[in-house]
């Protein structure tokens, strides 16, 4: 089930893509006030997450998922009626944004940590690898119902996604209660899973968390990674590809083979984090990031060749392999609310993810070519390498205060 639910959620992500170029069209608005409704959307994505990794430790997994899967699919379906940039920030904004954000990260987080000893690393990039299928595997067939039906019909069409794999989730959660199996890990002790219990673990732990350096290192660091990766290519990319004359279609193909690689690079990534140092395998994700990115304004052509196939497969092996690592940095230093940290960090991730996403369309209404966003963002990740390395290596300052325990993990997650 959460494997199913962060692939959902997954193929939300980057299908504002997709929107843009059509709603700057058909509509007539700027893709600065497109760029808005992404904006807001990612932040919240961030922001949702410690707050449903806290809720998921009280409530259970399954009762978290369903409706933020009910929720993101209803904010596609707003979407598709959108008449202003401010109805698409409302629709695309808070419910993709609050939804997504706790089918996501938080969920992959929260089911990694309750694996074993030596296999966290290894299910933390597994489940990320999940994600990853959402965000690129199925974008090619997304921009075929665009250039075939329309962005209004692939809206809907993910909204309906949303609604099966939370009614299939549902489902399985009585089926389970109608065969005698326990439920107890569903819910929390009687009165734990209130709101207000939640939302001030959650923030409890962000105080106690903030007063770290190291906390600031990481959140630093993963904010440069979400401005490089979903801010700025998962919502860029196609557009600049269509301004190089490269069809929609070509582009999301080469997104695809991005996603396709990112499997390989988070399971790689998860496994080397397991048996290396943390934040070696993360200064080297950025460092190559830098790379890749500075050297893509030279790639770019009508068609799809060589170089732009070498730039989709180096750049899908180091997207989401940041995450392993940057989950077992929060496990070292702030032990057992390693996840709800990681969710602020995640935070951090999406606030540089809204920025870029802003700032790609701003650039180019502003300057007519997105060529000093790449490079910009590559000069981010070489910094962000350098940040990296400044990280701890052991937890010499004192933890945070610890969570409560989590209830155990459902059987078929």
């Amino acid at each position: 089930m959460a494997g199913a639910a962060i692939v959902t959620a997954g193929a939300f992500t980057t299908f504002g893509g997709l929107l843009l170029v059509p709603l700057h069209e058909e509509r007539g608005w700027s893709r600065a006030s497109i760029g808005v409704a992404f904006a807001v959307s990612m932040v919240l994505y961030g922001v949702t997450a410690p707050f449903a990794a806290a809720l998921m430790d009280r409530l259970g997994v399954r009762r978290v998922v369903v409706g933020a899967l009910l929720l993101a699919g209803g904010g596609a379906a707003g979407t598709a009626v959108a008449g202003s940039p401010a109805q698409l920030a409302a629709a695309w904004g808070l419910g993709v944004g609050l939804g997504t954000g706790a089918a996501s990260t938080a969920l992959a987080a929260s089911v990694a940590e309750r694996a074993g000893a030596g296999r966290r690393g290894l299910v933390a990039g597994l489940l990320t690898a999940a994600g990853v299928v959402g965000q690129f595997v199925f974008l090619p067939v997304l921009s075929r119902v665009v250039a075939g039906y329309g962005w209004q019909a692939a809206a809907w069409g993910l909204a309906g996604a949303a609604a099966l794999v939370a009614g299939w989730a549902l489902v399985a959660l009585r089926g389970a209660r109608a065969a005698g199996v326990s439920t107890a890990a569903y819910a929390g002790p009687p009165g734990a899973g209130s709101a207000p219990g939640v939302f001030r673990r959650a923030l409890r732990v962000l105080a106690h968390s903030a007063r770290r350096p190291v906390f600031w290192l990481l959140a630093g660091v993963f904010a440069v990674c979400g401005a490089s990766t979903n801010g700025l290519l998962w919502n860029h990319f196609t557009p600049a590809a269509h301004d190089h004359g490269m069809p929609a279609t070509s582009a999301s193909t080469l997104l695809a083979l991005v996603g396709i690689f990112n499997v390989a690079g988070t399971i790689a990534a998860g496994r080397l984090t397991d048996r290396v140092d943390p934040r070696r395998v993360l200064a080297a994700c950025f460092g190559l990031r830098a790379l890749t990115l500075v050297a893509l304004p030279l790639l770019w052509s009508p068609s799809v060749g060589v170089p732009l196939v070498a730039f989709a497969v180096v750049f899908g092996l180091l997207d989401v392999a940041t995450v392993p690592p940057t989950l077992a940095l929060c496990r070292v230093h702030f032990g057992p609310d390693a996840v709800v940290v990681f969710g602020w960090v995640n935070a951090a991730h999406q606030l540089g993810a809204g920025a870029m996403a802003h700032l790609g369309g701003l650039t180019r209404d502003t300057v007519g070519s997105y060529d000093p966003v790449w490079v910009g963002a590559g000069a981010l990740c070489a910094g962000a390498a350098v940040l990296a390395g400044a990280v701890r290596a052991t937890a010499s300052e004192a933890r945070p205060e610890a969570a409560p325990a989590r209830p155990a993990l459902e059987a078929d997650q």
